[in-house]
């Protein structure tokens, strides 16, 4: 079925009705993964739904001008799943978790390149939940072995996004943002693209589970 635009597996009963509770159903991303999630059951549509919203698109777009803007573009969330699809393609989901403001902090970051895929948790320390948000985009882009390869990073983070592609005035975390601009430097083709939190891109929703379990498991220690 689809959820948010994005094609996924819906558990259900032996009737092959969906498995629900509390008027929630219980989907993956993906068959072999190892986490799920619970959605409301409102939000679950037909798979047919999403291919006519596709052919829809696909009519606007040969009336729709382009425009340009600098820096880094957001897409719409079709867009962005076709383009990182592509095997040449490295794509970076970060994010990062506080708890508390400041607090114990983690980051979390999945990246991506063909059938190829890396996870990074790891706790931080005591700090904010923008000094981490600005961590997991660092170590994201560090993890890259290849910056001469097209590359998509994707954030929840307006702060993060403003500061580093929109030219917003940082009064804190200089350092770290100075840091990331200059790793920018290396990358031939590199674009990040905000999105929504929590809002059903698997890899963003996976990068959100990492960081907060780095912190769990540093509170266990």
């Amino acid at each position: 079925m689809v959820f948010k635009k994005n094609k996924v597996w819906v558990a259900t009963e032996q009737d092959q009705k969906p498995m629900t509770k509390n008027g929630k159903v219980l989907i993956r991303y993906q068959l072999d993964q190892d986490y799920e999630y619970w959605v409301l059951s409102k939000n679950i549509k037909p798979i047919d739904s999403l291919q006519g919203k596709e052919k829809t698109e696909k009519g606007k777009k040969s009336t729709r001008k382009s425009s340009k803007q600098k820096g880094t573009k957001t897409k719409p969330d079709t867009e962005i799943l076709v383009e990182t699809s592509c095997d040449d393609t490295i794509t970076i989901y970060t994010d990062g978790a506080s708890s508390g403001n400041p607090g114990p902090s983690g980051i979390g970051v999945v990246l991506r390149f063909g059938k190829h895929e890396k996870e990074i948790s790891r706790y931080i320390g005591i700090t904010t939940n923008n000094m981490a948000e600005l961590e997991a985009i660092r170590s994201g882009l560090m993890a890259v072995k290849n910056p001469d390869l097209p590359v998509r990073l994707f954030t929840d983070s307006k702060y993060a996004y403003g500061v580093i592609t929109q030219g917003w005035k940082a009064k804190k975390n200089q350092t770290i943002i100075e840091s990331i601009k200059e790793i920018l430097s290396k990358f031939d083709d590199l674009k990040f693209i905000k999105v929504k939190g929590h809002g059903g891109i698997e890899g963003n929703e996976r990068a959100d589970f990492l960081a907060t379990s780095a912190i769990k498991k540093a509170k266990i220690k």
